[in-house]
């Protein structure tokens, strides 16, 4: 039996993967999802918030309620974890102090300023954002239209050097690149490597159970933090939902 086969849980990152950033599950995933979510356990970790989560993917999940039972919910790259039981309860959640939101604040304007940051004339929706347990930076604003953030910074480049200069600023947190043009910042520790390691925790599972999927597993993305816990990694490209896709279609085949 492959380690595809053998996961007892299939964990996916949302945006590049599963949609793309900020846009709506489309039918035919949920329909994948919900298929999926009959014969394993399934998780989705992202940077987004979890209102972001009810807006982007639960609303478009078509499923029987009986089989949200075996989904899991990580927002802010592992700050929280949500499970269902007739509602979603929260777990866990790791939120910031307000005097640490101040420094990541205070950080971001110095380190946007030092990597030569160029303030577009308009800004879709909130430039820094607060989530509660995540301060997030997007590049041309948290609303942005798809068409432009992908244009923005393709090779990330204009993030990594943004990043770089953050991480001097915050050694006592975690400095992660992840979506089209978001910079995430949580507290020292916090990534999607501890979500997952929560979910492991809280299931009972060892390592080789679980399988992760994701777009950003690059060096500096924040699907890279996963590999430490020494599952099984998934790469597919960016967007890569057609990658994630004939992934599923692979897995019920072979279920």
């Amino acid at each position: 039996m492959s380690p595809m086969e053998s996961a007892l849980i299939i964990v996916f990152d949302l945006d590049q993967t599963l949609s793309e950033s900020k846009v709506p599950l489309d039918g035919e995933m949920s329909s994948l999802l919900s298929e999926l979510l009959r014969i394993k356990k399934v998780a989705v970790v992202s940077g987004a918030s979890y209102e972001q989560f009810e807006k982007q993917f639960l609303k478009h999940l078509i499923c029987p309620p009986e089989m949200l039972k075996n989904l899991y919910l990580l927002p802010t790259n592992g700050a929280s974890l949500y499970e269902y039981n007739d509602n979603w309860r929260r777990v866990y959640h790791q939120e910031l102090t307000e005097d640490e939101k101040k420094t990541i604040f205070d950080a971001f304007e110095k380190s946007l300023a030092e990597g030569g940051y160029q303030k577009p004339d308009k800004i879709y929706g909130v430039l820094i954002e607060d989530r509660s347990a995540e301060v997030t930076f997007s590049g041309l604003g948290s609303d942005a239209p798809l068409l432009l953030k992908k244009e923005w910074d393709p090779d990330f480049k204009k993030r990594e050097k943004i990043a770089e200069i953050l991480r001097r600023y915050l050694h006592s947190f975690s400095v992660s690149i992840g979506g089209a043009t978001s910079i995430d910042v949580t507290k020292k520790g916090i990534d999607k490597a501890y979500g997952l390691k929560k979910v492991m925790e809280y299931l009972n599972l060892k390592p080789e159970q679980m399988l992760f999927v994701g777009d950003a597993l690059f060096s500096g993305g924040n699907d890279a933090s996963v590999i430490s816990l020494g599952i099984k990694v998934v790469s597919v490209s960016d967007p890569g939902i057609g990658d994630t896709k004939r992934f599923i279609r692979k897995l019920l085949v072979n279920k």
